[in-house]
């Protein structure tokens, strides 16, 4: 190898996913050679292909919202956990997955129906925004089921307080090994495959979006939220609700249920996070973060969220110091517990996160800064959509003064309107 090992990685799932957007043949020997790589036994050298097999080619294919590539993306997944998994039919992986991605209206009973299982969709944004309108309609239309939310600690914490929605833990490292991700799969069927139940998947990495099977088809309603809407600009939160109406008969709108957090601070008037999931494309550069803080805080007391690593907490240690502004708070604590912050503040504001989407659940005001799109339709399908009002400051191409001003100019409106208020 001529190049270094993660160079090379990146370049191959480059060169894979160039082929997939043109809709060309890609080169099976490429692929082959870039799983190989990620199966590795040394973890230093699976690692970095691993990353380029998901982080650039399986999201670079499912950002985009085009229903040609979720095709695309069967086409190629299949062959990889065939090359994980030797044994498994790849045709029959992509033939089942054409089935089960057909919207089809439960026609069964409900009350015979016992559990429900949800999986995931493993980051809390995402929990928020596409699988919590499905379980506010699913309430509504199975009242005698149990319902099990299946993922990590942390998305459970979003619904603590709806008994309702019981936890059924199975964690995922989505930043992980090729071979560790897979591993997950006969865990998932171990633990939802019963009689009686059925299977609600809002396109989880639980089952590598839909492509893994995990029970009887007629067991398992599948949410290929990178198809349905089609060509239309709606926000997945919505389109969620829609397919679940159009499954099951209710309608669903995102929501949260938060438990009391004791010791909780003064509710502030402002909410910030400065997030960015660990992609650097999303945050507008130096000084916008500390210039953010110090106009919020000449308008009202501001709470900054310090987020989940070292990286975030740095960065806003160091925007509340060059703000200047004794008005600006740091918190520290999980996000469930920050997310009841929003709930009770006047006003969030910050990056696209899965902050915005809690604020838009709750009710709260938001103003979303969205940069690092790769296309307009990921912008248009990651709105935080729920019921409060949300303005998003559109970042990419624009320079951070412009974005700046327009983000005030929302603030100054949105802190004087009845839902600020209330």
């Amino acid at each position: 190898m001529d190049v270094p090992l993660p160079q090379w990685c990146r370049h191959a799932a480059e060169t894979l996913l160039g082929h997939c957007l043109r809709g060309e043949p890609w080169p099976t020997d490429l692929l082959h050679r870039l799983v190989n790589e990620a199966l590795d036994p040394d973890p230093a050298r699976a690692l970095p292909a691993s990353e380029a097999l998901f982080g650039t080619l399986v999201e670079g294919l499912a950002d985009r919202f085009e229903p040609r590539l979720c095709v695309a993306y069967a086409q190629v997944f299949s062959e990889v956990v065939a090359l994980a998994h030797p044994g498994t039919d790849p045709a029959g992986l992509r033939a089942r997955y054409e089935r089960i991605r057909k919207t089809a209206a439960f026609s069964g009973d409900p009350k015979a129906v016992r559990q429900i299982f949800v999986l995931s969709r493993v980051t809390l944004g995402a929990d928020i925004a596409v699988t919590s309108p499905i379980l506010n309609g699913l309430k509504a239309a199975f009242p005698a089921s149990e319902i099990y939310l299946v993922g990590g600690p942390k998305s459970h914490e979003l619904f603590a307080a709806d008994p309702r929605i019981r936890p059924c833990l199975l964690p995922y490292d989505r930043t992980g090994l090729l071979r560790d991700r897979l591993a997950v799969w006969p865990r998932l069927c171990a633990l939802v495959d019963r009689p009686s139940s059925i299977v609600v998947d809002p396109d989880s990495r639980l089952t590598q979006l839909g492509l893994l099977p995990v029970c009887p088809e007629e067991r398992y309603f599948f949410f290929e939220s990178r198809a349905f809407g089609g060509d239309g600009a709606e926000p997945l939160a919505r389109l969620a609700g829609k397919w679940v109406e159009r499954t099951f008969g209710v309608s669903g709108v995102p929501y949260v249920a938060l438990p009391e957090i004791a010791g909780a601070p003064q509710s502030p008037s402002i909410t910030v996070s400065l997030g960015v999931g660990k992609n650097p494309a999303k945050r507008l550069p130096d000084p916008f973060e500390a210039q953010l803080l110090r106009a919020l805080a000449d308008r009202a007391d501001v709470v900054v969220d310090k987020g989940g690593d070292s990286e975030e907490a740095r960065r806003v240690e160091t925007a509340i110091a060059s703000s200047a502004r004794s008005a600006v708070r740091a918190f520290e604590g999980s996000f469930a517990a920050f997310a009841a912050l929003i709930s009770r503040s006047r006003l969030f504001v910050g990056y696209d996160s899965a902050a915005g989407h809690a604020a838009a659940a709750c009710g709260t005001p938001a103003v979303i800064v969205f940069a690092g799109a790769v296309s307009p339709r990921m912008r248009q399908r990651w709105r935080p959509w729920g019921r409060g009002p949300v303005e998003v400051v559109e970042a990419d191409g624009s320079a951070p003064e412009a974005v700046l001003e327009e983000v005030l100019r929302h603030t100054d409106r949105l802190l004087n309107s009845p839902a600020a208020a209330g």
